[in-house]
Order: structure tokens, then C-alpha cells, then sequence
């Protein structure tokens, strides 16, 4: 029993290192994969009694008839049956990971993403941050927020000369890109990972973290058009473009390509029921097929257009890192631990699902909300598009903007501006806040009047039919 509360130990000290990365300087994945692998180790060690097992329930049993030679059943158990079966989930989200990356890298170096920066001309400082606003906010429900955020940081960096402007409309990017991201199952790892997992539909989150998403972006932008005035210097702006080699027509295409094969996987789950994964694998191939046979002339010269050559650029350690955390938090969901944990969270809070997300997405700004999610997935089990489920994904995918750190995004672009941690907190933090509730504030009451009107949850989904769930 005592190593059952060395694993929380070991998982909060795991966590702080993650949380200390830059100043430990020491890449987060790292400490991620030694705590996910840690943690089954001590669950390893600890055997049958570090918990009570019923609740496997007969699944333990029958392994244990069925292997009744087993010198060790209850290990055997884990290792074969627990944590493949986890394994099995996390795999799902990190494949799908993969392929999305893979084919956003490969429209990038086409420079597919100019189609758009090149169209934008305006120099008033309002005009920009609306325009850049939108851009970002449906960019990132199509792509993802941690890519969208990068793109339209190197947009920043060709628009807006100085350091200044760089920051604050850096932080609005923040602010889009994770509203974006919580309304599309496509847009944000917390959604894809309760997509993946068959807790929200597509047709649920779509239709009611929309508005709350919108709202939570629109409100910030409001407030700040009447404090952020001016013009731009347009003449110290980068005009140049780099000279590339690949025909104007192979860059809108790959864009095209890439854009649609992103687009693509809901609707390839509709009409196959096939997970997330098999769809972005399949339009991964064709732009596999595609690009090795625009290049298949001069194969060696053009390598890094094609996917072969992508692949050695995307960011692998992001993907390991997402590893790690995903077997730690199913250690502990498997040990017992988020059981006892949810139901220490109904009891003080009286089973209001509203407060626990609430509360959650701040938590996601100050930790990361991939093992709070997580968390979450282990600790309730309730039906597809539970009133849980579907506001959990607007709180965890908003809440991470109210600190730079709270968020993917947010990292990435204090990393390429080198944004500093107080003038965040300092400069977009509140009006951060305040989009968090206002989104949070029309979640609620929407889902009241569905209430008041006899519209479940259920029923509001049932208005798109052909929107099922990946499960």
C-alpha cells in the first residue's frame, strides 16, 4: 500500500520537472518517458496488493482462468492485458499526431502557407488583430493549435517590425489559436484525445463549444480594439520572399492537398467508422504517392520535398513526450488512484460537472492539460457526449491561455519571440480571463436552455445524424 502513494509522490515530482524544463534545461520528454515507464515499474513491484483489484472486475478473473500455470498471474495480468490495452489507446493519438504533423510540414516546406500571407495587406493595428484573429481561429480548428500558432508567428515576423507589436499580437494568436483548437476534434490533442477515445462526437463538440470558443476569442479582441491604436510602419516590413525552387503550381497544390487530406479524416470516419489514425495514414499516402512522383526525376536533389525527407523534421520529441505522460496517467488511472480521485471531487463539489471543468481549465493553465485530460478520461465513465465530456474540451483547450506556459501554443510562441512570462501575465493574462468566463458563462447557458426546452445533449448532437463518434 505504501507505493501506491509513492506513485503519486513520484508523479507530482515527475510533473514539477516537466513544468522546470527551461530552467532545468533538460527537454520535457525526457522526464516524461523516465515517469511513465517509473510508474508502471513501482505498480510492477507493488503486485496485487498495492490496491484494491475488484475493480478490474471479471476481466482479472478470467485471465487468471485461463492461465492457471501463471506463476504470477496478477503481473502477468498487468503486462499483458492492462498495459497493452492502454498502450493500444495512446497509440491511436500519437499516430494520428504524427501524420497531421507530417502533412503540415510538408505544406510548409512548399511554402503552401504564403497562399494566405501574401494577401494581407492592411497596416491599421485594429484592422490586423481582427483579421489575424479569424485566421488563426479557424486555421487552428483545421490544423491544430500548437502548428497554426507557429505559422502565424512567422506571419507576425513579416507584418509587424517591432518587438513590441510582435509580443502583444502574439499573445492574440495565443488566445485564437486555443479557442480554435476546442471547438474541431481536429484542433487540439485535448480534443483529439477525447475524440479518439469515444467520449465527445463530432457533431457534439462541433455545436456547442463553437459559440463559447468564438465568444472566448471575440470579448478579448473588443477590450483590447480600444486601447490598441495606430498604424504600422508598412516600410520596415519583410517584403522579400525567398526564392524557391518548386513551381508556384506544385505549392498550391500540396497546399490544396494537405489542406483536404486534414479535412478529410471526420469525414472518412463517418463513411468507414475506421479510427482517426487510418484516415490522416490514408491521405498521408497519397501525398507520399504525389510527391515522389513530382520529384521521381531528380529524386536526390529534391528529397526534402517529399515525404520521406519530411519525415526527418518533424518534432519527435513532442511525440514522446505525449507518451510518457499518456502511460503515467494510465498507471495510475489502472492502480486506482483517478478512481479515488473523482470521487473525492464529487463529494466536494456535489457532483457539479460545470465547477470541476471550470476548475480544471484554470488548473491547465499552470499545468499542462494533456495529463489533466487524461486524468479526467480515467477518472468517469460516463456516455458518449456527457455534459462532462463535451465542456471539458472548451475549458481544457481555452483555459491553457491564461499563461503562456499553460498551453502548446503558448509555448511555441514564447519560444520563437522569447515573450517573457510576466509581460504575458502582466499584458494578456486578463483579458485572457476574461474570454475564459464569458465563453464559460454562454457554455452554460446554452446548455440550460437546451435543458429548459427538454433538448439533451443527446438530442442537439441528433441534429447532425451522420456525425458519429470515433469509439
Amino acid at each position: 500500500m505504501a507505493i501506491f502513494y509513492i506513485m503519486i509522490i513520484l508523479f507530482v515530482l515527475g510533473y514539477l520537472c516537466i513544468a522546470l524544463e527551461h530552467p532545468l534545461k533538460v527537454n520535457k520528454a525526457a522526464f516524461a518517458l523516465l515517469l511513465g515507464v517509473s510508474m508502471w515499474v513501482l505498480y510492477v513491484i507493488a503486485g496485487e496488493g498495492i490496491f484494491d483489484v475488484t475493480h478490474f472486475g471479471a476481466g482479472f478473473e478470467a485471465f487468471k482462468a485461463e492461465h492457471p500455470a501463471s506463476a504470477h498471474p496478477f503481473i502477468d495480468f498487468l503486462t499483458t492485458h492492462e498495459l497493452i490495452e492502454h498502450l493500444g489507446d495512446i497509440a491511436e493519438i500519437l499516430f494520428y499526431l504524427m501524420g497531421a504533423m507530417t502533412v503540415v510540414e510538408l505544406i510548409d516546406t512548399y511554402q503552401g502557407f504564403s497562399i494566405i500571407t501574401d494577401h494581407i495587406k492592411t497596416t491599421n493595428k485594429v484592422k490586423l488583430l481582427w483579421i489575424l484573429g479569424f485566421i488563426t481561429f479557424f486555421f487552428s480548428a483545421i490544423l491544430d493549435n500548437l502548428t497554426t500558432a507557429i505559422v502565424m508567428v512567422a506571419l507576425l515576423r513579416k507584418l509587424l517590425p517591432d518587438q513590441h507589436d510582435r509580443w502583444f499580437f502574439g499573445g492574440v494568436v495565443i488566445l485564437a489559436a486555443n479557442a480554435g483548437g476546442a471547438w474541431s476534434p481536429i484542433g487540439d490533442v485535448t480534443t483529439i484525445m477525447l475524440w479518439v477515445a469515444g467520449k465527445v462526437s463530432t457533431g457534439a463538440v462541433m455545436l456547442h463549444a463553437f459559440i463559447p470558443s468564438l465568444v472566448s476569442m471575440i470579448i478579448p479582441l473588443i477590450v483590447i480594439s480600444f486601447f490598441e491604436k495606430g498604424e504600422i510602419d508598412a516600410s520596415q516590413r519583410q517584403t522579400e520572399t525567398e526564392e524557391s525552387c518548386i513551381p508556384t503550381w506544385q505549392r498550391n497544390l500540396i497546399f490544396c492537398m494537405g489542406i483536404l487530406a486534414l479535412i478529410f479524416v471526420p469525414i472518412f470516419k463517418i463513411l468507414t467508422h475506421l479510427k482517426p489514425y487510418m484516415g490522416i495514414m490514408l491521405g498521408l499516402s497519397i501525398l507520399w504517392i504525389v510527391t515522389e512522383v513530382l520529384h521521381k526525376t531528380n529524386q536526390k536533389q529534391m528529397q526534402h520535398f517529399t515525404i520521406s525527407g519530411v519525415l526527418t523534421r518533424i518534432d519527435l520529441p513532442t511525440i514522446l513526450f505525449f507518451l510518457g505522460i499518456l502511460l503515467a496517467v494510465a498507471g495510475l488511472q489502472s492502480a486506482g488512484h483517478l478512481s479515488m480521485l473523482a470521487a473525492g471531487m464529487d463529494t466536494l463539489f456535489n457532483g457539479n460537472f460545470y465547477l470541476i471543468d471550470t476548475i480544471i481549465g484554470v488548473l491547465s493553465s499552470i499545468v499542462d492539460n494533456v495529463p489533466l485530460v487524461a486524468g479526467v478520461m480515467g477518472m468517469y465513465d460516463f456516455p458518449i457526449d456527457h455534459a462532462l465530456w463535451v465542456y471539458l474540451s472548451y475549458c481544457a483547450g481555452t483555459g491553457g491561455s491564461l499563461l503562456i506556459i499553460g498551453s502548446a501554443a503558448g509555448v511555441a510562441v514564447m519560444g520563437m519571440e522569447k515573450i517573457d512570462f510576466v509581460w504575458y501575465l502582466k499584458h494578456i493574462t486578463p483579458y485572457a480571463l476574461l474570454g475564459y468566463l464569458a465563453g464559460a458563462g454562454v457554455y452554460i447557458l446554452m446548455d440550460k436552455l437546451y435543458m429548459a426546452l427538454g433538448i439533451g445533449m443527446a438530442h442537439v448532437s441528433a441534429w447532425i445524424p451522420a456525425m458519429p463518434v470515433v469509439g
